[in-house]
């Protein structure tokens, strides 16, 4: 099946192949894909539409001499099978050697570790001045999808690469016409006047900002695409090659459902069915049918996402639906957060949705459009725990440390579907302040909250004595589990409370606890490091209390796993008692 690809070790090897045999070599890769992509998931669209044009990058160009940044690394796999990882997609039992996102550990042919958009062209604009600065000729050549444009930072990229840089420097962008979701924004057009024109539109965006600019129209044929690399390999000034290709490319379902193909499960290939079973209901589809009914009857709501629909389920019909309540700014967090900022101020009811790693990118945006300004923004971020991404790229672990400690904004984390239903109702309605829900990413737990709903107040589950268990989100369920054990080890219940609120204690609470209690165990699903364990053991330091705060390090975890992870950090029941008998 592989007769080609198994004997590809680097790039030089693509270099003796006949043009028959680089496409041969093309239907080997795709049947890598299929095999990967079926057994462990994975971005499906992006590199079934991407792989003549890695082929042709890699039988022009000569990595890791020349230099090649790609964005996103959401279309690197064949990239990846051609410089010397084909292992990690053509045998079952070295998939966990690929990451599926570039990775310089993996290999000298990757430059950087990405799982973020909009990157490349920034990135490869500091490659290609500190090579004139030290003298070297190399190509250095940036990969950027017409999608990951939309960002802000490929805007600033694209602005310093056509004043800033005076040599060699190749943008290949390729246009299949398809972010995440659909694409939006103004840019668009500009691409899309290229494409009909095959490149003659005065409305050139790429030439506004100073850069040369070459079309090409047969984006997935290998031969006209090594024509036109050749025509810019160790050109002397920055230049645009804009690539017109199909996004799945070669996989039937790809083509005809380019949103639904962008990110996989495991899949049948035939049927496209998955092969694994998702939970019945989760938290993602609590806060889906929540907003559904939300916009039924408020008529001052408004949900904004940068083209992370889908992470919610948000289907093309569902987004029909919303109408105008529905505004997708393309990938643009920072666009997301000033423009609810603006909704706000203008007497909406703004919901923002998107993932907890994306929402780092507007730091900035959150701290001065929003909550210097005290507007009232509900944002709220799936995947808010350490067993959804594992990726190191895409990690949702940092929620609770890096949001929590912005003044004026409130960050709160439910336990259970009722908290996370009541946590929306008392932003949209009665918080007149920014919030942040963070989300975990799994299968949602049934259980209670406190009524009249106040998240700024823990909710003491348990009254008990001794020992105090202050749990956070999704590890209040761990919090309830080791307060039963606790109580079988011991002889005696402790307090159980649920912490809800990451950004503030509740001073009068864990007071009450010290009265009983002179052992505080706090568990949060994130870093430890700026956390509430932190908080509350501020809180006590002047007391007798002892406090024993679990979560995770200050760490880029990789592809880990949870159960593993926990264990190492000594968060299993039989660990942490035995440091409680301790302090007992």
């Amino acid at each position: 099946m592989y007769e080609l690809l198994k004997n590809i070790n680097g790039p030089g090897d693509i270099k003796k192949l006949s043009l028959a045999e680089l496409n041969q070599l093309a239907g080997e890769i795709r049947e890598g894909l299929f095999n990967r992509l079926t057994h462990v998931g994975g971005h499906c669209g992006p590199n079934f539409g991407f792989v003549e044009a890695t082929i042709a990058l890699h039988y022009v160009f000569d990595s890791p001499h020349d230099k090649f940044v790609f964005d996103v690394s959401h279309q690197s796999y064949a990239h990846k099978m051609l410089t010397g990882r084909r292992f990690g997609y053509i045998d079952n039992d070295r998939f966990a050697e690929d990451s599926g996102y570039s990775n310089p550990h993996e290999s000298e042919h990757d430059l950087f570790n990405i799982g973020h958009t909009s990157t490349s062209v920034s990135l490869a604009t500091g490659l290609a001045k500190a090579r004139d600065l030290l003298g070297r000729s190399e190509n250095v050549i940036a990969v950027i999808g017409d999608g990951s444009l939309s960002g802000g930072e490929a805007m600033e990229g694209l602005n310093v690469a056509g004043s800033e840089i005076n040599g060699n420097l190749i943008i290949v962008v390729n246009d299949n016409q398809q972010s995440i979701s659909e694409t939006h924004g103004g840019l668009y057009k500009s691409l899309a006047d290229l494409r009909a024109s095959k490149g003659a539109s005065a409305n050139n965006i790429f030439k506004a900002f100073g850069l040369d600019y070459v079309y090409e129209d047969n984006g997935n044929d290998i031969a006209s695409l090594i024509k036109v690399f050749r025509s810019v390999k160790d050109i002397k000034h920055p230049v645009v090659v804009h690539i017109n290709t199909t996004k799945g490319k070669g996989f039937a379902l790809a083509e005809q459902n380019k949103e639904a193909w962008h990110w996989t499960v495991p899949f049948n290939r035939n049927t496209g069915l998955p092969t694994v079973s998702a939970p019945p209901v989760t938290y993602t589809s609590v806060a889906r049918e929540y907003i559904m009914r939300r916009a039924e009857t408020d008529d001052k709501f408004v949900l904004v996402t940068p083209n992370m629909p889908g992470s919610f389920g948000f289907t093309p019909d569902l987004r029909a639906k919303l109408g105008g309540k529905f505004v997708d700014v393309g990938i643009a967090e920072e666009q997301a957060v000033a423009m609810a900022s603006g909704l706000a101020k203008g007497g909406a009811n703004p919901l923002i949705i998107t993932n907890t790693t994306f929402m780092q990118r507007a730091y900035d945006q959150l701290s001065q459009d929003l909550c210097i300004n005290g507007n009232a923004v509900t944002i709220l971020l799936n995947y808010a725990n350490f067993d959804g991404l594992t990726d190191v790229t895409h990690l949702g672990i940092f929620g609770i440390s890096a949001f929590s400690n912005i003044p004026n904004l409130t960050v709160l984390a439910p336990s259970n579907r009722a908290e996370l239903v009541s946590m929306l109702d008392w932003s949209l309605d009665k918080a007149n302040r920014p919030v942040i829900i963070l989300m975990p990413g799994n299968a949602v737990t049934d259980g209670t909250t406190q009524q009249p709903y106040d998240p700024t107040k823990y909710n003491v589950t348990q009254h008990g004595e001794k020992v105090a268990v202050i749990a956070l989100g999704d590890f209040y369920a761990k919090g309830q589990s080791l307060a039963e054990y606790i109580e079988k080890s011991f002889g005696f219940t402790p307090t159980l409370a649920d912490a809800r609120n990451a950004s503030t204690i509740d001073a009068a609470t864990l007071d009450e606890i010290a009265k009983d209690c002179k052992v505080v165990v706090t568990l949060e699903d994130g870093i430890l490091d700026g956390g509430l364990g932190q908080k509350i053991a501020a809180h006590y330091a002047t007391t007798d209390v002892k406090v024993l705060t679990y979560g995770l390090n200050k760490v880029f975890y990789d592809r880990y796993d949870p159960n593993e992870l926990l264990k190492s950090l000594g968060i299993t029941n039989e660990q942490m008692t035995a440091k409680i008998a301790e302090l007992l």
